[in-house]
């Protein structure tokens, strides 16, 4: 008699998918640095491309089969802090920055900043639907170093006067304002979903389109610059509101209307001022006195004797 096979379980393949995502973002990213220490810069930036779209997918996957946890946060952490931290700065390092200075620092800087944000993401924002996130998202940022090697690439930047801008000085500054942007309390739009309920969603579903249509025909001459347009749009309107002194507190950057799953904690305000059961057992609740009710406290025993 042949012994029985167990059954696959299904839960637990579907739990490791998001976590395999996760990783094969960290695979991307590692061989990204790899390309760019062999001069490979035209791989290492597709690379750092396809760890985004890896990164996008994993939460998008966890949160649709409800496989989300407090482990595949961490990961997601710590692996964007190589793929789109150190590996954009070292593909930047190896291609445009002056290698035999102080150049370096500026990977440091950016690296550095990359694990802040990602650090202070993991407190305020992780696991909730976000209208806006609370300083440059680091793959944004990772991103928009990575491309600039397609771009410099491109017809439209050789034969136009972009070719003739001294990168070579420019791009540490924009390493250094992009890690300032990623710690920053500047926000930004998350990325919109395809919805036509509203004017707001037929408008982020234009941007989808746009984007996908973009990638397709034109992906080495878009993706620099519609990401330095991402990164000034930002910038520009924090500081026209800063300006009429109606930039957004960190209250605005999550959803109004949000439901907490079951995972989720309550709110501090919550916890505080109102009570909450411990285990099984059920709260006091002061009601009414019914009829026949004694309206006087019980008397103790030896003070009834006494009365007798």
């Amino acid at each position: 008699m042949t012994p029985r096979v167990p059954r696959p379980n299904v839960r637990q393949m579907v739990v490791i998918f998001p976590n395999g995502l996760t990783l094969g973002n960290l695979f991307f990213g590692i061989w990204a640095i790899v390309s760019a220490s062999r001069g490979d810069f035209g791989q290492a930036s597709l690379l750092i491309v396809l760890a985004a779209i890896a990164d996008a997918f994993d939460g998008r996957v966890a949160r649709l089969t409800k496989t989300g946890s407090r482990f595949g946060e961490e990961l997601d952490s710590l692996v964007d802090a190589i793929s789109f931290g150190l590996a954009p700065g070292l593909i930047m390092y190896f291609a445009v920055l002056n290698r035999e200075g102080w150049a370096w620092i500026f990977v440091f800087l950016f690296a550095a900043c990359a694990v802040m944000r990602l650090a202070r993401f993991n407190v305020e924002q992780a696991g909730r639907k976000k209208a806006y996130f609370h300083g440059l998202p680091s793959p944004s940022a990772g991103m928009t170093l990575a491309t600039f090697y397609w771009f410099s690439q491109t017809s439209l930047y050789q034969q136009t006067i972009i070719g003739d801008l001294p990168w070579q000085g420019i791009i540490p500054w924009i390493m250094a304002a992009l890690s300032f942007l990623m710690i920053s309390s500047v926000p930004y739009p998350a990325f919109p979903t395809i919805t036509f309920r509203n004017a707001r969603g037929i408008i982020g579903s234009v941007i989808i389109i746009a984007t996908i249509v973009g990638l397709i025909v034109l992906p080495r001459q878009f993706f620099f610059p519609a990401l330095m347009g991402y990164v000034l749009y930002g910038a520009v309107k924090a500081f026209l509101l800063g300006l009429m002194e109606r930039l957004p507190t960190g209250d605005v950057l999550l959803e109004e209307e949000e439901d907490l799953d079951e995972d989720d904690e309550l709110p501090a305000p919550v916890l505080a001022t109102e009570e909450q059961p411990v285990g099984r057992r059920r709260k006091r609740r002061r009601g009414r006195r019914r009829p026949g009710d004694n309206p006087t406290p019980p008397m103790h025993r030896a003070v009834e004797e006494d009365r007798e």
